[in-house]
């Protein structure tokens, strides 16, 4: 029993209480209300006086193994950027992938997220299996993943931007992406790991592996995922390439609708409301728009429309920060710079965070909101501080204040986060492993000029 303290639900109505409690059994919440935690039934109660109860924050794009490669092309636009990195990335290893997933995991979970979607699609020919390393350290830190089985066959020999020797041949990526379905795909409620189809762009897959991997997606029931329209500069390529934008090229080849959610989508212009009326999602990531450059994502026109929208932290290579609560202030602040200052509201940016993220990732029956039969993945936020003293409203002292500790971050009701340490993980284990494995990959290759 989670009592006296802020209670912000995001459910659909927008309710909140100033002080509030929410009764969890079993991993399920039971009830949610204003007033103390009842005292019938008995159970452990945790005093949250001081604190924000929110739903358990939900990343919708990352690239955990990018956190074995922080710092690099610190200057470069997208397409630069990839160019210097992808051939850092064909270093990549299975026991690389593990520890930087592990820290990418410590860290989302440190900054309040409990469910994370991470889209791996690089596989070195003498790499092992990084995508079994992601998905056992999620289980390792106690995160919901959306394990999203990403791909590439469209190498520089065929126009594409990576080197040859980390794509895949078009049917050994759909084999690897049915295998990993069969392996590691969770159904049910309180699923863990869930696996998506996700091949890289429309400049690193070829048409007929866009086409192919959304068939395979619907044939399993699995859902889709993609970066589209990052930069004006992708814009160009496929209206040269294709002769089409590239939410015109996606429709062509089955990549809209309810079960897709697309990375990025900051280019998309009067393609918005196709992207509503299809339910098409997007994984709007502020920082990593921000680091590149590649420009705003028009999210107010975006939630007009009806497109489901959560945010993303992306890969630590293109937001060195890695966390998930920061993101709530960057989206406010880069949706104000684009539309003015009523553009996006502190509480929109927290419903973008929790239930938009789940409707993303086809969770929204099950995660998302404080509301009883959902899934007890809850964030208790300690803002009693003098980082938040004198701001009287809690959900604006979390969107726009410092980044407050955590005092509980439950997954299912099991705590994962106590008094702002990790309990599933030593996080200075897990930060020598990271040292160790950037080393390793930056002595195998290099650092990229």
């Amino acid at each position: 029993m989670i009592t006296g303290g802020a209670v912000f639900t995001a459910d659909a109505e927008g309710t909140e209480y100033r002080t509030g409690h929410v009764v969890l059994d079993g991993g399920v919440i039971e009830a949610v209300g204003a007033g103390p935690a009842p005292d019938d039934p008995p159970g452990q109660r945790v005093d949250a006086t001081g604190c924000l109860v929110t739903p358990g924050l939900v990343n919708t794009h990352h690239h955990l193994y990018q956190w074995a490669t922080r710092g690099l092309a610190q200057d470069a636009d997208l397409f630069g950027w990839l160019t210097a990195l992808y051939p850092v990335w064909a270093g990549l290893d299975e026991d690389i992938a593990h520890a930087a997933a592990a820290a990418g995991l410590a860290r989302l979970a440190l900054t309040g997220c409990t469910t994370a979607a991470d889209h791996h699609y690089v596989f070195p020919r003498a790499g092992g299996d990084p995508f079994a390393a992601v998905v056992a350290a999620g289980r390792e830190i106690g995160l919901r993943l959306h394990a999203v089985r990403g791909s590439m066959d469209r190498g520089e020999s065929r126009g594409g931007l990576p080197p040859d020797d980390i794509v895949e041949g078009t049917d050994a990526a759909l084999a690897g992406t049915e295998r990993a379905i069969d392996r590691f795909h969770e159904t049910g409620p309180d699923a863990h790991v869930q696996v998506a189809v996700g091949p890289c762009s429309p400049f690193s897959a070829t048409r007929e592996l866009m086409a192919r991997t959304a068939e395979l997606a619907r044939a399993r029931g699995v859902r889709l995922h993609t970066h589209l329209a990052e930069t004006l500069d992708e814009e160009k390529q496929c209206l040269a390439e294709f002769g089409r934008t590239p939410v015109q090229y996606a429709a062509d080849l089955g990549w809209l609708g309810p079960d897709v959610w697309l990375a990025h989508a900051v280019h998309v212009g009067d393609a918005v409301r196709r992207l509503g009326d299809t339910g098409t999602g997007v994984a709007h990531c502020p920082s990593s728009n921000a680091r590149l450059g590649s420009g705003i994502a028009p999210v107010r026109a975006l939630l007009e429309a009806g497109v489901p929208v959560g945010l993303g932290a992306d890969g630590a290579a293109s937001n060195e920060d890695g966390g998930m609560g920061v993101e709530l202030r960057a989206a406010t602040y880069l949706a104000r710079l684009a539309g003015g200052a009523s553009a996006l509201t502190a509480r929109d940016a927290l419903r973008l965070a929790t239930a938009g993220g789940a409707a993303c990732l086809g969770r929204a029956d099950h995660l998302g909101t404080l509301e009883p039969g959902k899934r007890a993945d809850v964030a208790v936020w300690r803002l009693s501080g003098m980082d938040h003293a004198g701001i009287d409203d809690p959900v604006a002292a979390l969107v726009f204040g410092a980044l407050p500790p955590l005092d509980v971050l439950l997954v299912g009701g099991t705590p994962v986060v106590e008094r702002g340490e990790l309990r599933t993980a030593d996080v200075d284990r897990v930060a020598a492993g990271l040292r160790s494995a950037s080393r390793r990959i930056i002595e195998r290759v290099g650092v990229p000029t």
